[in-house]
């Protein structure tokens, strides 16, 4: 939908294993300047390295630039992009963690990569998807955002933390690395993915609708 900027697979390559979060709401979702603002707060405060994806007209309130020095302060270790290659990004040995709003899309890749997930939901499925994500797979955390959506910049910096640091971030990222090993298991001949697969072909084959 938008030109990737592969720009940002030469500064991944420059940051030490696993001390990127990435951040991306997806296709559809259009930030607010509060959100805007509060995740820029986070990014600042916790000193951390960012892959941010502001994709065009991303900003709802279409205020082209962030408040306090924002951009000037944080230019080492934050790298703002309008769109990126998502699977390659979330499989580069840099990234630690992924800010998502928890499209299934969004959630296969990161498991599949075995990248720890900060679950922000808004719509649809995503709140299921995010339940699933914190309290089944355990693979990341989810924010606590109040009735209009909005987590506030500390819960954000909280929940970075907790993907990057101290007992619960080695737990994550174990359950992580084994949500990663399962998920690829599937995919090889014999695994569930294949033979489902492979089941659904044949039955479009032999004419069996009901099945298919």
């Amino acid at each position: 939908m938008w030109s990737v900027e592969d720009s940002c697979m030469e500064w991944l390559d420059n940051k030490p294993p696993s001390s990127v979060i990435y951040v991306s709401f997806g296709s559809m979702l259009v930030t607010s300047q509060t959100q805007m603002d509060n995740i820029a707060t986070a990014m600042r405060n916790s000193n951390k390295s960012f892959l941010w994806v502001l994709k065009p007209g991303s900003n709802k309130d279409n205020v082209a630039e962030f408040s306090n020095g924002f951009s000037e302060e944080t230019k080492e270790r934050v790298l703002v992009v309008k769109w990126c290659p998502q699977e390659k990004v979330l499989m580069h040995s840099s990234v630690a963690g992924f800010i998502s709003h928890c499209g299934w899309n969004s959630t296969l890749e990161a498991v599949v990569a075995g990248v720890p997930l900060i679950a922000w939901p808004s719509w649809t499925d995503q709140p299921t998807t995010a339940m699933l994500i914190e309290n089944v797979f355990r693979n990341g955390v989810r924010l606590r955002c109040g009735e209009d959506g909005n987590a506030s910049a500390e819960d954000i910096e909280r929940c970075i933390r907790c993907v990057t640091e101290g007992p619960s971030a080695e737990e994550i990222k174990k359950r992580a690395r084994e949500m990663k090993e399962a998920a690829w298991k599937t995919l090889q001949d014999g695994g569930t993915s294949s033979k489902n697969i492979s089941q659904f072909i044949s039955d479009l084959i032999a004419g069996k609708p009901d099945r298919a």
